[in-house]
C-alpha cells in the first residue's frame, strides 16, 4: 500500500528555466533541508547532480566522488520532501521500463506527485554529471552535450527520485526522474539507464506541491514558454515523460 503523505513536495525553480539558460540563483542546501530529507536537484551553474537521502545532501560532480554539501551551497533546481513511511516491495531483474512500470503500479493517482526510493543492488546503472557552466550560461540541452557518463555494474546503493504528473511537464520532469548514490559514496549522478538487481522499492504520494520561483534579474526578464517537450525528454535521457 502506498502512503498518501500529509507533507508537501517543495521545488525551487522550473525545468523550463534551465532549458532557457536561466539558472543564476538558487535555494541554499540548508533551506532545502528544512523542507525535507529526500530529494534530487542540480549544483550551482549545473556543475553536477544532487542527491538528498536520509537528510544529507551530496553533490555528484565530474571532478571526483560524491561529497557532502555545505548548507550554504546553492541549488538552482531542487525537488525535496519529507519521505513518508510506506510499505516496501521487493523488486529485481527490472530494466528502466520495467522499473518505471513497477513504480506506476504503486501510484495513488497519476495526478499526484510521488517520491520514489529503491535500496539494493543495481546490476547496471548508467549515470551522468555535467560540468560547471560559465557566463553566458547556455541552455540545459547544450550543457548535456558535454555531460560525463559512467557505467556502473553490481553496485549497492539508493535510487532517489520523483514521479510527476504529465500536467507539470516543463515545471518539473513529468514521469520518473531518478538519481543514484552508491552506498560507498564513491559514485552517483542522474540516471540514464538501469537494470535493478534485488532490492526494496518504496513509493509515497503527495497532494501538496510548493513552488519557489527565482527573483534574480535574469529570471525576471526571461519570458519562459513551454513549447518544446522533446528537449526535456532528450536531456533526461528517456527517464522522464513517456
Amino acid at each position: 500500500m502506498t502512503t498518501l503523505s500529509t507533507d508537501a513536495v517543495t521545488q525551487f525553480a522550473v525545468l523550463d528555466a534551465l532549458l532557457a539558460g536561466t539558472y543564476e540563483s538558487g535555494m541554499t542546501v540548508g533551506f532545502a533541508l528544512e523542507h525535507g530529507d529526500f530529494g534530487v536537484g542540480c549544483c550551482d551553474r549545473l556543475g553536477g547532480e544532487v542527491v538528498v537521502v536520509d537528510g544529507e545532501a551530496f553533490e555528484c560532480t565530474v571532478d571526483g566522488p560524491p561529497s557532502r554539501m555545505a548548507d550554504s551551497a546553492i541549488l538552482p533546481f531542487v525537488d525535496i520532501a519529507p519521505l513518508a513511511e510506506t510499505e516496501a516491495t521487493d523488486v529485481g531483474g527490472l530494466d528502466l521500463a520495467g522499473f518505471t512500470a513497477a513504480v506506476e503500479n504503486r501510484l495513488v493517482s497519476r495526478n499526484l506527485f510521488h517520491a520514489v526510493r529503491f535500496d539494493g543492488v543495481l546490476a547496471r546503472v548508467r549515470i551522468r554529471a555535467t560540468p560547471r557552466q560559465h557566463h553566458p550560461l547556455p541552455p540545459l540541452d547544450e550543457v548535456t552535450r558535454t555531460q560525463v557518463e559512467t557505467d556502473l555494474v553490481e553496485r549497492r546503493g539508493t535510487l532517489v527520485g520523483f514521479w510527476a504528473p504529465a500536467i507539470y511537464q516543463g515545471i518539473a520532469v513529468a514521469g520518473l526522474h531518478l538519481h543514484f548514490l552508491a552506498d560507498d559514496r564513491l559514485a552517483g549522478g542522474h540516471v540514464l539507464e538501469l537494470t535493478a538487481g534485488a532490492g526494496e522499492l518504496r513509493v509515497a504520494a503527495y497532494a501538496r506541491f510548493h513552488l519557489h520561483l527565482p527573483v534574480d534579474d535574469l529570471f525576471l526578464r526571461t519570458e519562459l514558454t513551454h513549447d518544446r517537450d522533446h528537449r526535456i525528454v532528450a536531456v533526461e535521457g528517456g527517464v522522464g515523460a513517456r
